[in-house]
């Protein structure tokens, strides 16, 4: 994902080059104009409901391995961001994300991966629904990793 992302930077790079040396002749320019719209939309559908993020896990994974031959892993993971506040102290917010990884991931994380371990996860947003015992709609919104780099000790 990463190269291919390095590919387009450097792709448009040129095109903007381009376009900056034939300013003078303007059908070469609107065509020029009109890669570099394309290439902007083809950068911002690889980007479509893509999630990044290095956290610690909070718990172990809990493994399920489901009746399909399927391994499910599902844990959560605590991002960290610090500032200053108006008066000058340091101020840290934790967000907790819930994921799940299925298959050779979900092998991994088995593996691999315990509580306290940090790690960087790229994936998608999932929202899903379900009823509870009470016969109430609950949701929740979960991120699907499909790349998953264990940083750290």
């Amino acid at each position: 994902m990463f190269a291919l992302l390095n590919y387009y930077i450097d792709d448009f790079k040129k095109l903007d080059s381009r376009f900056r040396f034939n300013k003078r002749s303007p059908g070469r320019t609107r065509g020029i104009i009109l890669n570099c719209l394309t290439l902007k939309l083809k950068i911002m559908n690889t980007l479509r409901n893509k999630v990044q993020l290095i956290g610690n896990l909070g718990n172990d994974p809990e493994i399920i391995n489901l009746d399909s031959g399927s391994k499910l892993a599902k844990f959560s993971i605590a991002t960290n961001e610090s500032y200053k506040n108006a008066q000058g102290e340091k101020v840290t917010d934790t967000q907790w994300h819930n994921v799940i990884a299925w298959g050779k991931t979900a092998d991994i994380i088995e593996n691999y991966v315990t509580k306290g371990k940090e790690v960087a996860i790229e994936g998608k947003l999932t929202t899903r629904s379900w009823e509870d015992k009470e016969g109430i709609k609950r949701y929740t919104t979960e991120v699907v990793c499909n790349e998953l780099l264990m940083l750290g000790k």
